[in-house]
């Protein structure tokens, strides 16, 4: 199990100490706040509650956690170190030095720096191509970006492994192939608070009217699809020149300020303040945090389901944790219901009355059917030569109430596997307690007449040696009821 040294403990470093936590590293603390044991600890609480539902497959088991008085103690042995303390350069310096003397010369020590330029970072550092700028973006737990800045120092096997690790717990690193203040992102970011300092220093705008220009137009076409992309869609079948042609000339028109920042007055903080108060006041940032979370899960896995964007980074993050997550036919303990689905209740499958909505235990258990498909043989190359199973009947009790972030795990029983028809049941827990069971009846046909029809012989084996393993279960309770009649 690797190790991961967090030096600061505040919002983004708690982000990356979740991150590194919860995909199954073992995370070490250093911070002298008194309460940064509580502060992560909060984040956590979010980052459980959120980042699983992003996996359609279950995440490693948990890393352990602990907290370090002496930054020596915390990153000797350590793969990863990372630094997130305050913006002062004499200070990260004054950290480098004391973390190098102490942590193998083999570990990356990346920095969530927002604007500093490595060289800068490396200054005098006793091994300078053993630090680079990584730079997140909040909240780090779930955000992929990462933002990373070498110099010459790095070597590009450094680097190379450096966004290795990165991807290994389902970040998407931006190789930055020149060293600039701010880094990339950051000055896109810069850029338009520039421009919105001054819309609201004029009266133009208030704080909430541009957060609503951003999140209900643009921000929503950037989060997928970024700037260029849009403008090419932008310019239609005659395509990026096109817009350039149409567009272009705006550049010379006084559309905005960003050479000219304004003072930064009391007057003009107080303003901001007091704008942003009556916006979000009625909200704790905890709140916030939350409202921001579901919103975040739900876009992306909205991607996901498109492949597309951060929705394509997740599917590969999914990808490298799937193979060993479900037993085969070969691994499963025949003589028991089988493993059939092992996951996170993410945060969109909720409904009004904040438990797991009826639709999404339908899904759960049409994907543990989709499984036990595959543990028989009728995978997707089996479907693809032309046959597969019709599902013809279901019936779905809940027992108990299922909310988000909850670790769910399927368990099915073949009741009839022979010839054309195959009966499963269904039963979902979590821990030790059963949530609901889910009952279908499923005729296998062929696609290309759309008629039911006997299975491969091969399909015949393996139901027969599941309905052989599984022959001394007892029949279970719900199997073959219906909707009772009121009395």
């Amino acid at each position: 199990m690797k190790t991961a040294a967090i030096i600061g403990g505040g919002v983004i470093g708690g982000g990356w100490a979740a991150r590194f936590l919860l995909n199954g590293w073992n995370v070490r603390v250093f911070d002298p706040d008194p309460e940064a044991e509580r502060k992560i600890g909060e984040v956590l609480d979010n980052a459980r509650r959120s980042l699983p539902g992003l996996s359609d497959v279950p995440l490693p088991e948990e890393g352990a956690l602990t907290f370090h008085a002496e930054m020596a103690d915390a990153v000797q042995g350590a793969d990863w170190i990372q630094e997130s303390v305050p913006e002062r350069l004499d200070l990260k310096l004054k950290v480098y030095k004391g973390l190098q003397e102490a942590c193998d010369p083999g570990a990356v020590i990346g920095s969530s720096t927002s604007g500093f330029k490595p060289s800068e970072l490396q200054e005098d550092a006793l091994r300078p191509e053993q630090i680079v700028v990584t730079h997140p973006f909040n909240p780090v737990y779930l955000l992929p970006l990462i933002e990373v800045v070498p110099t010459d120092a790095n070597s590009a096997e450094f680097v190379a492994h450096a966004q290795e690790l990165l991807k290994s717990v389902g970040f998407f690193p931006l190789h930055v192939k020149k060293e600039i203040d701010a880094h990339i992102a950051d000055r896109f970011l810069e850029a338009v608070w520039r421009e919105a300092l001054w819309l609201v220093k004029d009266g133009i705008a208030t704080t909430e009217e541009i957060d609503e220009a951003i999140r209900m137009g643009f921000g929503i076409r950037w989060a997928q699809m970024g700037l260029f992309e849009t403008y090419r869609v932008a310019g239609g079948e005659a395509g990026m020149k096109h817009f350039m042609a149409q567009f272009g000339p705006a550049l010379e028109w006084p559309w905005t300020k960003l050479m000219d920042v304004p003072e930064f007055t009391d007057d003009l903080v107080d303003l901001i303040a007091g704008q942003s108060d009556a916006q979000s006041g009625m909200h704790s940032i905890r709140e916030l945090e939350r409202i921001r979370d579901n919103n975040l899960v739900g876009m992306m896995r909205a991607l996901k389901a498109q492949n597309w964007g951060a929705g394509a980074v997740l599917n590969a993050h999914d990808a490298a944790l799937k193979p060993g997550a479900l037993p085969t036919l070969d691994q499963a303990d025949l003589s028991q219901p089988i493993l059939t689905l092992a996951r996170a209740v993410p945060l969109d499958w909720t409904d009004y009355n904040g438990h797991m909505t009826e639709s999404k235990y339908l899904e759960a258990f049409a994907n543990s059917t989709d499984r036990f498909m595959e543990i028989i043989g009728c995978d997707a190359d089996y479907i693809a030569s032309g046959g597969s199973y019709f599902t013809a009947e279901t019936h779905i009790r809940h027992i108990d109430e299922t909310h988000a972030g909850a670790k769910i795990e399927v368990r099915t029983q073949m009741l009839l596997g022979a010839g054309k028809k195959l009966h499963l049941f269904h039963s979902m827990y979590e821990g030790d307690k059963l949530l609901a069971t889910g009952e279908s009846f499923l005729l296998h046909v062929s696609l290309e007449t759309r008629r039911p029809c006997a299975p491969s012989a091969e399909i015949e084996a393996a139901m027969a040696r599941v309905a052989e393993g599984q022959a001394g279960l007892p029949y279970p309770e719900g199997a073959g009821n219906a909707i009772r009649k009121p009395a």
